[in-house]
């Protein structure tokens, strides 16, 4: 064997695979979206008139629903996941309890929200990952494309309620992630997901759109018509920043020892033969 071979094999040896994340994410059944699309819809009803101990509760069964749900993913998609919940998280605070762009209806951030953007990911994934929609992708996306073009347009039109600049403008950033993002297929999940859970949560109450940014500049829709391109901000969060720290608490778990030695015993032990 020559000096490069050998000097190869020894690298390979001496840091194995294992210490990397894993490839491709796994994509969640199907089965995922319908729950989620069937169990937010049914908290939002129910949150209707309810106390803030109710919404609790709520907030409570949501965050077991979410990690019941990342107890069978694997760990690239539950880092995701985690991204998504501490960004969304974030924003929430700025932009509802701090700045009051939206308003939930009793002017808190219920508890149910924070577990229920991991959930809205997680049906936005498997949504993008059935195989429907991966087989006819690029009509998947012309679609979404066409459709969020249409309600952009609506936003902007007389027709409109009150004018929607802000959801044209989350239009744009939806084109861009469907053009350049890393998992295009993701993006026409949330489109289909988020638009549909703002225009029930809207509906409904549970939270309202301010008429203007706090800026007063900028007109915004009740909900904003491209509201899944401002979310696509999580996401692609979620697919940037999840394969790193993935790979950064590998490393760490390899540099712990693989068993714990109290200190009392630290010295050798010698067998009584």
């Amino acid at each position: 064997m020559s000096t490069a071979a050998l000097r190869r094999h020894t690298v390979s040896v001496r840091f194995p695979t294992p210490t990397r994340p894993p490839g491709p994410v796994s994509v969640p059944p199907a089965w995922v979206a319908a729950a989620v699309l069937v169990w937010i819809p049914a908290v939002l009803v129910a949150d209707r008139a309810v106390s803030a101990t109710v919404q609790t509760l709520l907030g409570v069964g949501t965050w077991v629903l979410l990690v019941a749900i990342l107890a069978g993913q694997d760990g690239l998609v539950r880092a995701q996941t985690a991204v998504v919940v501490v960004f969304a998280t974030v924003v929430e605070y700025t932009f509802s309890g701090w700045l009051h762009v939206y308003v939930y209806r009793l002017h808190d951030v219920p508890a149910f929200v924070p577990p229920g953007h991991g959930l809205v990911y997680l049906a936005a994934l498997a949504l993008g990952g059935t195989a429907l929609v991966r087989s006819h992708a690029r009509a998947a996306v012309a679609a979404t494309v066409v459709a969020g073009a249409a309600y952009a347009a609506w936003g902007l039109s007389p027709l409109a309620p009150r004018p929607d600049v802000l959801g044209a403008f989350w239009f744009a950033c939806l084109i861009g992630f469907l053009l350049w993002g890393p998992s295009r297929l993701l993006y026409v999940g949330a489109f289909v997901v988020v638009t549909y859970l703002e225009l029930v949560g809207t509906s409904l109450h549970i939270w309202t759109w301010a008429p203007h940014d706090p800026t007063g500049l900028v007109a915004m829709g009740n909900p904003p018509s491209g509201a899944a391109g401002g979310y696509g901000w999580f996401d692609l969060a979620a697919v940037l920043v999840a394969p790193a720290l993935l790979a950064l608490l590998l490393r760490l778990r390899a540099r712990r020892p693989l068993v714990a030695v109290p200190a009392r015993t630290a010295e050798p032990v010698m067998s009584e033969d």
